[in-house]
Formats: structure tokens, sequence, C-alpha cells
């Protein structure tokens, strides 16, 4: 039996073994490469290579291939429709290409093996991405809150995906701190380990940070990440004395069940020499720490 798919303007300029995995099994590479060599996988009838890329209009053709259905889709996690409205409530910007939430505490971005709900899932299922499915450009913490852009197709994501990697993305960041701060404002620079399949790897991480306000042992910073290494701020915040209120993994303090008060506040970049930028409101837990603490944030929101 033979099928055929005719490739969309989204998928133009994908490699044909990563389309294959991703539209029709997660099968290991090297029988990707049977099939391409033995011709169980054409592309306008030809025998091509896995490198080959797919243009737009193409027609994939796949003869006689019984796959099991190994791929991600079993673990898809189903929003109800209370949830997705919930979600898209959040949204502070949508144009044609790309989406900007405020994205809650508690919730991750991308699903995985122990995590269910996750957003890319839940805007999956929304009308706004009915003729594809979210694209991640950047990521946030599963308890960090703030803003967060999901890109509508693959040439925006490339798009955010470049500009982050040439650091012509700024983010700033707000949190509480426990202790107060010696020096008011510096920068923090430290070699930050992370393990990938068992193999110690160490990367420079830079944030510039500047104390807004700090009462009764703790601390409102503003921070600007310069470097986008994982955890970066909340493990340089531990590495310097001062962790983030409410961070489980890496505060040395006891541990409480108070939300992480790690915000993503605001995200400037340019598109067409035109500087863009948007502010996510911080959450009521955020506030409402804040008060109790009787730390005064309304002075930085006027500047």
């Amino acid at each position: 039996m033979k099928r055929s798919y005719r490739v969309t303007n989204d998928q133009d300029g994908q490699r044909i073994d990563k389309w294959f995995k991703k539209n029709i099994s997660d099968v290991p590479q090297s029988l990707i490469e049977k099939f391409l060599r033995i011709g169980k996988i054409k592309i306008n009838k030809k025998k091509v290579k896995s490198s080959q890329k797919i243009k737009q209009n193409n027609i994939v053709e796949i003869f006689d291939l019984k796959l099991s259905n190994n791929n991600k889709k079993k673990n898809i996690y189903i929003p109800t429709k209370k949830i997705i409205k919930d979600n898209v409530s959040n949204i502070i910007y949508e144009n044609e290409d790309y989406i900007v939430i405020n994205k809650k505490s508690g919730i991750a971005v991308q699903g995985g093996t122990k995590i269910k709900s996750n957003l890319v899932d839940i805007f999956t299922k929304s009308k706004i991405f009915e003729k594809n499915k979210p694209y991640t450009v950047h990521r946030l913490d599963k308890e960090t809150s703030g803003v967060l852009i999901f890109a509508k197709n693959r040439k925006t994501a490339q798009f955010f995906t470049s500009l982050f990697r040439l650091r012509k993305i700024h983010k700033i960041y707000l949190s509480i701190c426990h202790g107060e701060f010696k020096n008011k404002k510096g920068e923090l620079i430290h070699n930050l380990e992370r393990f990938e399949n068992n193999k110690k790897i160490i990367e420079k991480a830079v944030t510039q940070y500047r104390v807004i306000e700090q009462n009764l042992g703790f601390s409102l910073v503003e921070m600007k990440p310069i470097t986008g290494r994982k955890h970066q701020l909340r493990k340089q915040t531990s590495i310097i004395g001062h962790p983030v209120v409410g961070d489980k993994k890496y505060s040395f303090l006891n541990k409480s069940k108070k939300n992480l008060m790690l915000h993503a506040f605001e995200i400037k970049f340019l598109i067409n020499n035109k500087k863009i930028n948007f502010i996510a409101k911080i959450p009521k837990h955020f506030y409402d720490f804040l008060n109790s603490k009787k730390i005064n944030f309304s002075g930085y929101l006027k500047n």
C-alpha cells in the first residue's frame, strides 16, 4: 500500500528524515536510512538521501511500511476546554506569526516522561493553532512565571531562535531573594556545571542585577541574563547566598511551599529595525509576598 503526503509551506526546508520522524513515526535513524536506500520512501517518485530537504508541494511517497505508532502521540496530554480557555486568556499579544503569553507558575512549557499538563499541548488544541502546532523558541522553568513567545510557523521560529543565539533578545526578570544584598548592583559571573548523558559540562553564565528594594531580610531584584544557561538565575543567586524564595531545588534554606518568586517581566527585541517589547504583569502570589514584607514595587513600575 502506498501513502502520499503533500509538503506544506510550514514544512518547507525540513530534512526528509526529520519530517518522517515528526509526521510518520519516530523510528531509529538507521531504519529511515534503510527505507530511503531501498526506495520505500521517495520524494516526487525519486530516491533521495536522508539529508535531502523537502520543498513546499513536494509529494512524499511511502511504500508498504508497517510501522507501530511509537511516536509521541501516545503521551499527548488532552486538555479540557476550560484549561484551553484559561490559557488563551493569558495571551498578551498575537499576530499571524507568533503569540506572546503571560505564563502561569506551575505549568511546563513542553511535555515529557513525567510531565502531562503543558502549554504546547494546550495551545495545539486551541483554535489559534488549528493548522499547525506552537513552535517553542525559548523556555521558562515550570515554576517560573512570565513572558513567553510561541511561533506559529517554522520561518518565525527560526528567526527568533537566531535572535536568541546572537543575544539580540533581551529579557528582564524580577526575583524575590532571601537576604539583603551588600552591593545594590553588579554582575554575576560563574562557571555553572550540568550533566548530559553522565558527562559533566561547564558553561560560563553572566547576569547583570540591580536591587530595587529590600526589607525584613528579603530583596526585590531586577535581573538581566546575558547568557542563557539552564536554571541560570536560580543557580547564581544560590551561589552568592541569596537564593530565590520558593526555590525547592537550589535553595539551601528551609524548603517552603511558597511559589517560586521568579518572574520573566519583560522581553525586548528588534523586527525590521522597529523596537518591540512586551511586559507580563507580575502574578498575585508575587504581589502578596512583597506586601507581606512591606517592599514597595510601585516606584519600579513608573520607571
